[in-house]
């Protein structure tokens, strides 16, 4: 990855963009990363990448909401724990 400061990015922001189509950007002000210049590609790449773990969210959510509906492993006796592990032999 590019690191270049923001006033080199000021005076070079076309070829930044350009360059940004093979690899991102980092710039940096005072030493410290500010921003990134990204493709459009790298871009819509992220997005769906942050939906799709949104997505993972809510499901694992409603799995844990579903989960916690069934009945409390306190109620379990030996003898339903046992059957149990024989039923998943």
């Amino acid at each position: 990855m590019i690191t270049v400061t923001s006033v080199e990015a000021q005076s070079r922001f076309g070829e930044l963009i350009d360059r940004s189509q093979r690899e991102p950007i980092e710039v940096t002000r005072r030493g410290r990363v500010v921003a990134y210049v990204i493709s459009g590609h790298d871009m819509l790449d992220l997005a769906d990448v942050r939906k799709r773990r949104e997505e993972a969210a809510r499901w694992y959510a409603n799995y844990r909401q579903q989960v916690a509906a069934q009945p409390v492993a306190e109620t379990l006796t030996d003898a339903d724990v046992d059957a149990l592990v024989h039923e998943l032999r």
